[in-house]
């Protein structure tokens, strides 16, 4: 009778292990590049469904020389603050797809700060930062690749308040701003 009892707990135990499995990951660790830049992130776990990404990384905009100037790049830093929720990770968890590394359907705003701290440039020039905020609602996707690695795509469209006023502008601008995300990277 003992043995019952015990299969009965073991049973009970293991199906509630497995039902919680289908909770995003309580820490998420990575690097990601994609065509415009490079970023180090951190993706913590606030509710079962509700993450917050952290992130710090730089933007890269390409330089086309015209009349004899020269080719190159420019990368200014940036920090971002995004709370993400995953709408369908328990679906995908139910149908046996992988969600590991939270890898599902996601809407978050992505609230991107870009500071006029210091640019890097494979060019000989004097170049400064337009400082802004950005505010974009965005769907996403993330999915993996192997075991460490993912793909992110996410697509927004939001507001863009810049501090035009430092560069000389007479008064502080805003305009609606796209962000489309395409990135790789390494989660550790």
């Amino acid at each position: 009778m003992k043995k019952y009892y015990l299969l009965i707990i073991f049973t009970l135990c293991y199906s509630t292990t497995k039902a919680q499995n289908s909770n995003l990951e309580k820490s998420i660790f990575g690097v990601q590049t994609g065509v415009l830049g490079i970023w180090v992130h951190n993706e913590a776990r606030l509710a079962p469904k509700t993450a917050l990404r952290s992130e710090v990384g730089f933007n890269a905009v390409f330089l086309i020389g015209e009349g004899g100037a020269e080719d190159g790049f420019i990368m200014a830093p940036t920090l971002a603050l995004e709370p993400r929720y995953y709408y369908n990770i328990e679906k995908r968890h139910t149908k046996g797809k992988s969600i590991h590394h939270n890898a599902a359907n996601f809407l978050s705003l992505d609230i991107l700060y870009v500071p006029d701290w210091f640019v890097i440039s494979s060019v000989d020039a004097d170049f400064n930062t337009l400082e802004s905020i950005n505010f974009i609602p965005k769907w996403g996707i993330r999915r993996n690749i192997g075991k460490n690695f993912t793909y992110e795509l996410g697509l927004g469209v939001g507001y863009q308040y810049a501090y035009t006023k430092k560069l000389g502008s007479i008064k502080n601008t805003h305009d609606v701003v796209v962000d489309l995300d395409i990135r790789i990277g390494y989660t550790f």
